[in-house]
């Protein structure tokens, strides 16, 4: 593992300081930077949307607006509004023989917490935890990522004009860089990419007793069940997984259909993606991939695919144009799991679909495989959704929909297993990041004297009673 730089080094032992003189700042102090982060969002807003997506080669601003800044001040203002409440200690009373004791659980920052950014929502992946972080109390640096290198300067220059220098550092540079990062002694570390790259960043953190938050990926289903409502389950899968261009850790990776539903869920999708994408080949509404080699990675998958009997059924009429990185949505059919694309989560505009004779034929296939950081189910019927929901595992799930549990306020985001560790968004985040302490508060008038040793007629009495009351 490569040891981290002086300067890395240097700009943590900064913020520790920092924090140290201010170990639990005031509700004021956490909302001034919570605004701060506002004011840079809005005053910064089109710059940002213009350098994402000049790194992608192009990706529409509507998608990083929808997808990235949407969220991230929706998040913002829900936690300036809840935020004082939630750094409320939680107050109650000791178990029953320690009456009248009472307990506490208090709400304490964790100190400097790290956060690795990605580079496919690079935006809404560094400001959502920074959020969380700093509701909770912490100073933070992020590592952004390489392979969006004009918005991650951008976002660090903007973020060093609206913080003090040891509030908020961003961190710039390439994989020796993050690498370096990752071994940082800090007091909690949240990695969001590929599942990969967590393992080395858990052992990195490991080196430390660095607790860590995962969000990592691997492959999303969508099952459409046998009374859902096809044309709509249709839309909704082929957004979920066109809005910028696939590139999404909870897109749908693959589909799960009713055999005898097949031709006609694709030839929905089809004339679904050339409504909501009518400009695909001009590239006005629909992201390029974000580098040379995701592009390669990307019709390789399909290529080997085709070459071992899967069928394509395009999406579009446009074709490839790797010099623009323009890569035409499809649907695989006819695949099977000994192809890299039904064992690599795909992160691009490809989607298997695979037929099943029965419901209890879906759910085993979902259920032999890793858990997926998203699950998305198509059904009407109650009680089949209650099926599904207790007999598969996922990160978190969305219900004749996609992607959308991901914006819910009340609702923690994160993986299970393979896809993650831990979770964060709203007032889960603002617990991930505290380090929720318990304490005990004894009362003047108690009677624990009474188990003192030497341990005579008078303990095992009251040893006797203990027992019975549990």
């Amino acid at each position: 593992m490569k040891e981290p730089s002086p300067s890395l080094h240097a700009t943590l032992l900064r913020l520790r300081q920092a924090q140290a003189r201010d170990p639990m700042p005031s509700w004021d102090a956490r909302a001034t930077r919570l605004r701060s982060l506002e004011k840079l969002l809005t005053e910064q807003r089109g710059a940002f949307a213009e350098a994402i997506s000049a790194d992608f080669g192009h990706r529409p601003v509507e998608e990083t607006e929808l997808l990235e800044l949407y969220p991230s001040l929706s998040n913002l203002r829900h936690t300036l509004k809840r935020g004082k409440r939630w750094m409320r200690p939680k107050r109650g009373l000791a178990n029953l023989v320690f009456l009248p004791a009472r307990t506490t659980l208090m709400p304490q920052p964790r100190g400097v917490v790290g956060i690795i950014v990605p580079w496919n929502y690079p935006l809404y992946l560094a400001v959502g935890p920074l959020i969380d972080a700093l509701a909770a109390g912490n100073r933070v640096m992020l590592k952004m990522s390489e392979y969006t290198p004009g918005f991650s300067s951008l976002f660090a220059q903007q973020v060093a004009r609206y913080f003090q220098p040891d509030e908020v550092v961003v961190v710039t540079g390439d994989a020796d860089v993050a690498q370096a990062f990752s071994a940082l002694p800090f007091d909690h570390l949240l990695f969001t990419g590929s599942t990969a790259v967590g393992h080395h960043v858990m052992r990195a953190a490991a080196a430390n007793l660095t607790p860590v938050t995962l969000e990592l990926g691997g492959k999303s289903p969508a099952i459409v069940g046998p009374n859902a409502r096809l044309e709509h389950a249709a839309e909704r899968i082929v957004f979920g997984k066109l809005v910028n261009a696939g590139q999404t850790c909870i897109a749908p990776d693959y589909v799960l259909v009713p055999r005898e539903r097949m031709g006609e869920f694709v030839q929905v999708a089809r004339d679904t993606a050339a409504r909501l994408y009518p400009g695909i080949a001009r590239q006005e509404q629909y992201a390029s991939i974000v580098s040379d080699r995701q592009y390669q990675r990307l019709t390789k998958l399909r290529d080997d695919a085709l070459a071992a009997g899967a069928r394509l059924e395009p999406l579009s009429d446009a074709q490839d144009l790797s010099a623009r990185r323009l890569l035409p949505p499809a649907i695989l059919t006819g695949v099977n799991d000994d192809m890299a694309v039904m064992q690599e989560e795909i992160f691009g505009p490809l989607l298997p679909v695979l037929p099943y004779d029965s419901l209890d034929e879906a759910i085993a296939y979902v259920a032999a495989h890793p858990q997926p950081l998203a699950l998305y189910l198509f059904e009407q019927n109650r009680a089949t959704i209650d099926r599904v929901l207790a007999r598969t595992h996922a990160g978190g799930v969305t219900i004749n929909d996609t992607l959308y549990h991901i914006a819910q306020h009340g609702l923690p985001f994160g993986g299970v297993g393979p896809s993650g560790i831990g979770g964060y968004h709203g007032e889960a985040g603002f617990r991930t990041f505290s380090h929720m302490k318990p304490v005990f508060h004894q009362s003047r008038i108690n009677g624990t004297g009474m188990l003192n040793p030497p341990y005579g007629a008078q303990f095992k009495r009251m040893l006797k009673l203990l027992m019975r009351l549990g």
